[in-house]
């Protein structure tokens, strides 16, 4: 068999088509595509609702992301789609070997070039937003500093008092508008302080103090979450934040400094009303949450992370049920560990540690 001739061009030579390929329709498609992806992104609410100041320039750098990915994405799945499907292997091909083409340098200089341009750009804008969002706010401006202690499986926080003496929260209460420095603790593991409508987070690393600013500039209840697998418990490592009017927050922190657990204070559950002790709603509502580890039939819960607690306390007396809620970890039922939080003793008033051993105990009784 007579070898090709070498002065053929390439296409001849090897047995290739001299179609060109279609540049220009390539093009079209993907800008086209481009488009549609850019604004199917731009549309889609990736976030929940935002509540703090830092949220809004944290946004905006994930929609710059977004302009900037989707043509990359588009054009190099174009190119890759297009290539499958114009040298693509035909019937009497299957002992070819592929063609040996050189490689355009020009090319590979600007589809290396652009990337790296690109790449740079958005590694700079992001630094720009991550330090603007971490600045001191201005000097003289009032700044509340919280304490954040994460262990299994619960989150408790800690406010100074008008003495100076700490205050301890199993739930996060925060004033609008006022600048907040936390600064994260763990006692055993590494957690990951969340509260994604602030769309900050950070890890809390055992003997490590981490820490982080955020303005919150929206009223309501929003979720803290874990960001860290924990452990077994980590999926209820729950709580709640809620911010408020200045005047309320300040109205709760003398309150809860003082003792008297009225409005919203202590593990007062979420929804119920202002020293509310009705042990149902405390299970369903105190975070974290009774009913997100156990089954209850009568307050309507199904989780099955500890034991049933309408079979396991059958019998069980008033002085069990109330060092199971306290000291989870001094008896177990049989199979279960204890994954239990180890602070309502201290986060529930006595009033609604009673409140709750007392429903408890008629449901063991009935």
């Amino acid at each position: 068999m007579a070898a090709p001739d070498k002065n053929l061009p390439d296409y001849e030579r090897l047995g290739i088509s001299d179609r060109k390929t279609p540049i220009g329709p390539l093009l079209a498609i993907a800008t086209v595509a481009s488009v549609l992806g850019i604004a199917l992104g731009l549309l889609i609410d990736w976030f929940p609702i935002a509540a703090s100041e830092q949220a809004g320039p944290i946004d905006t750098l994930w929609d710059v992301l977004i302009i900037c990915s989707v043509p990359v994405f588009v054009l190099v799945s174009t190119v890759v789609l297009y290539s499958v499907y114009r040298f693509r292997q035909r019937p009497g091909e299957e002992d070819k070997d592929g063609p040996p083409i050189h490689g355009n340098t020009r090319l590979e200089i600007i589809w290396t070039t652009i990337p790296a341009v690109m790449m740079l750009a958005l590694c700079v804008y992001a630094y720009v937003v991550l330090r603007d969002i971490e600045d001191a706010p201005a000097k003289g401006t009032k700044t509340l500093n919280v304490r954040v202690v994460g262990e299994q499986f619960t989150w408790t926080f800690f406010y100074k008092g008008g003495d100076g003496k700490d205050v301890a929260s199993p739930q996060l209460y925060l004033p609008k508008g006022t600048p907040v420095k936390f600064t994260i603790q763990s006692k055993d593991v590494i957690h990951d302080f969340w509260v994604p409508a602030f769309r900050l987070k950070i890890d809390a690393v055992p003997g490590i103090d981490t820490s982080y600013r955020v303005t919150p500039n929206r009223e309501g209840r929003y979720p803290v979450v874990c960001a860290e697998l924990c452990g077994l418990g980590h999926a209820v490592m729950r709580q709640t934040a809620v911010v408020m009017p200045p005047a309320d927050f300040d109205a709760w922190l003398t309150k809860k400094a003082s003792g008297d657990e009225g409005a919203a204070g202590g593990g007062t559950a979420a929804g119920a009303a202002p020293g509310e002790t009705d042990g149902k709603t405390l299970f369903t509502g105190v975070q974290p949450s009774c009913g997100s580890c156990h089954t209850l039939a009568d307050a309507g819960t199904t989780a099955e992370v500890g034991p049933n607690l309408g079979e396991s306390l059958k019998g069980k007396d008033e002085a069990y049920i109330r060092e199971s809620i306290v000291d989870p970890g001094a008896k177990l039922a049989e199979g279960f560990q204890n994954l239990m939080p180890p602070t309502y003793g201290e986060t529930l008033d006595p009033a609604e540690v009673d409140a709750l051993v007392e429903y408890l105990l008629e449901q063991a009784k009935g």
